[in-house]
């Protein structure tokens, strides 16, 4: 099923063919994604297209630069990333969809993002 994902203010619009129901959303950990505490869910990469918006983007990066998080320049909302723990999927805010109420799953698995093993792994090559 394709769904409208829009930020706050209407500048960024995307359609997205989601990889799960928005029931399987689930919260990360990681010291990024607590402070965000947006539920999410998967979307392959060739699923997600930009309708409008793409000049109002705002890409945060950090780290290894493997995770990137999109946001609206004008309205701050978080609208997807590339995963770093996937980087074959995007994750997509399920707040920003267009009709579905993130309060009707709740609550949310989380996902253990502070313990993420290829980072465990880089800072014993370092």
């Amino acid at each position: 099923m394709i769904h409208k994902l829009t930020c706050h203010c209407g500048a960024v619009e995307l359609s997205v063919e989601l990889a799960q129901d928005p029931s399987e959303a689930r919260l990360c950990d990681c010291s990024f994604c607590r402070r965000r505490a947006a539920p999410n869910v998967d979307v392959a990469l060739d699923d997600l297209t930009i309708v409008k918006g793409h000049e109002c983007l705002t890409l945060y990066t950090w780290g290894t630069g493997t995770a990137k998080h999109y946001f609206c320049r004008n309205c701050g909302i978080y609208t997807h990333h590339r995963r770093r723990s996937n980087p074959d999927v995007y994750g997509v805010n399920i707040g920003a969809l267009e009709n579905v109420n993130p309060s009707d799953f709740a609550p949310f698995q989380w996902v253990d993002g502070v313990s993420y093993a290829l980072d465990e792994t880089a800072d014993k090559k370092t």
